[in-house]
């Protein structure tokens, strides 16, 4: 089992032909990612030899081979002819709104988006228009979603960890990987970096949500970082629906107040949105909230070792 992405799910790359792009595609496809088709209309008829060395989790049961993806001229075409159900977008913030909507339009389940810089009302266009049409979206400015052992959209190193019994959904690209290599002897359902940026497709919220109904998964681990209420929302939601134990990690214990952080959003003022204060409604919730990330991986073994 799995939340949002499987070894069923059918990808569509937009954006496929760039440098980006391109070179995530032979990553994805070396995880074993399910990569049908690419986009791009000034190439719409044309195909991409990848080599494909296999990679990850499964590594050895697969053997190095040459992938010819089709290009098509939009997401409509390539969902036509290939059955795709997720796209995964890699092109210039300009030209991401654009993307995204045409995603949108062809009802795709899910969509993916990478790009970073997008500017926060093209955000708010794009994910609003999403919601109304029922399709996820992740991102953007994210790493993506693995399901190890299944598939890999995004950026994400697929040769961390393999699968497991562990739910992660993170702000954070690189504290992603480094939960999931910390954690990797116990290993991951679904690992989602749902991106920093002010306006998101899925929230800490909707990851529990699904983490919560995953028969695969058995604790969760939640990663956020100071800014924004996001958090404080995430523990409101985890007292009331959420009964698997979940360990959390909040960045930014050190940073000054009044200070812009790196991930867009990411401003603290007084109290509100501090890493503490983050902390404490997290624990008011049950949630036990780790200082580093290597003590929360330690409170997740240690509540794992006790449900043996």
């Amino acid at each position: 089992m799995a939340i949002f992405l499987d070894a069923n799910s059918r990808v569509i790359v937009q954006g496929m032909t760039g440098s980006e792009g391109s070179k995530h595609t032979r990553r994805m496809l070396g995880a074993g990612t399910q990569i049908v088709a690419g986009v791009n209309p000034r190439k719409a008829g044309t195909h991409v030899d990848f080599e494909v060395e296999p990679i990850g989790w499964g590594a050895n049961e697969r053997s190095a081979s040459t992938a010819t993806i089709p290009v098509y001229g939009t997401v409509a075409e390539a969902k036509e002819a290939t059955g795709a159900n997720v796209s995964v977008i890699f092109v210039p913030p300009a030209f991401t709104k654009a993307a995204v909507c045409e995603a949108v339009d062809a009802a795709l389940d899910l969509v993916v988006v990478i790009t970073e810089g997008v500017p926060v009302a093209d955000s708010a266009e794009f994910f609003s228009y999403a919601q109304s049409k029922g399709v996820r979206l992740i991102g953007p400015n994210c790493p993506g979603i693995i399901t190890p052992g299944q598939s890999n959209v995004g950026i994400t190193p697929p040769d961390i960890t393999g699968p497991g019994k562990i739910g992660l959904v993170s702000k954070s690209g690189t504290l992603t990987y480094q939960m999931m290599y910390e954690l990797s002897d116990i290993g991951f359902s679904t690992c989602i970096g749902i991106g920093g940026d002010p306006v998101i497709g899925t929230t800490h919220i909707d990851a529990l949500e699904a983490f919560e109904q995953d028969p695969q998964t058995e604790l969760i681990v939640m990663i956020g970082e100071i800014g924004g209420d996001a958090e404080e929302r995430a523990a409101a939601y985890i007292r009331e629906h959420v009964s698997k134990p979940v360990v959390g990690y909040v960045a930014g214990f050190t940073a000054p107040e009044g200070k812009t952080m790196g991930h867009a959003g990411a401003i603290v003022s007084g109290s509100a949105g501090t890493a503490v204060a983050k902390k404490e409604a997290l624990e008011a919730a049950g949630v036990r909230v780790g200082k580093t990330p290597s003590q929360c991986a330690q409170i997740a073994r240690e509540i794992l070792a006790q449900k043996k």
